[in-house]
């Protein structure tokens, strides 16, 4: 059995709080969880993570010590302007991959968006959003670090039903996925060897999510 101590950067987030939690229900990996602001902290800790507070636009590089993956999982958030999502989602990324290469970081996993390979094919209001994902994609390809960058369609607040459809490229771009069940792909792909290397987009489907990553 791997056993990994996964820091969960955005931790705070409606997905972040479903990745924490599947983390430390698994009984295979410890979790560290990256928040913020100081009254998401007890919450983390009632989740069973060890709670971090930092900052992505300060520098937290104190909170990859004695970790060895991450699960990058932060967004500046539908309400907030172009320049957050540069700092948060792009910037925030970035430094991530370079103190994961610092620190000798075994595992990195990013959670990115589907059509962030194409941002010009975007609506104008998605595609600042779209840019800055992509610039951190790009970037952690070329970093060397043993990433998975997974790209769910819309993703929903429905029960997840563990169910899923993968591919390279959605064409046409579309469908959605309970975050539920973005956060399951997200901490099985920590230790599938097969989705190393890989870059991929999901949405609900017809496969078990085990499956499908095992046969990307």
């Amino acid at each position: 059995m791997i056993i990994l101590n996964v820091l969960v950067i955005g931790a705070g987030g409606l997905t972040g709080k479903k990745i924490v939690k599947q983390l430390a229900e698994s009984n295979q990996h410890l979790v560290r969880a990256m928040v913020r602001k100081a009254e998401q902290m007890d919450e983390m800790e009632e989740l069973g993570a060890k709670a971090i507070l930092a900052d992505l636009e300060q520098d937290f590089s104190f909170a990859l010590n004695d970790v060895n993956a991450v699960i990058f999982a932060a967004g500046s958030g539908s309400s907030t302007g172009h320049d957050k999502t540069i700092a948060v989602d792009q910037e925030g990324a970035k430094k991530t991959i370079d103190f994961a290469k610092t620190k000798g970081i075994e595992r990195f996993i990013m959670l990115s968006s589907m059509g962030t390979d194409t941002p010009e094919e975007a609506p104008a209001s998605l595609k600042p959003y779209l840019e800055a994902k992509k610039a951190a994609d790009d970037y952690l390809i070329k970093s060397r670090l043993n990433f998975t960058i997974v790209r769910p369609g819309g993703l929903t607040n429905d029960p997840g039903t563990g169910m899923i459809e993968l591919a390279t490229r959605f064409s046409p771009m579309g469908g959605t996925i309970p975050r539920e069940d973005v956060a399951k792909v997200l901490v099985e792909a920590l230790t599938i060897k097969e989705t190393e290397g890989k870059v991929f987009e999901i949405i609900s489907g017809n496969s078990p999510i085990t499956e499908a990553l095992t046969k990307i």
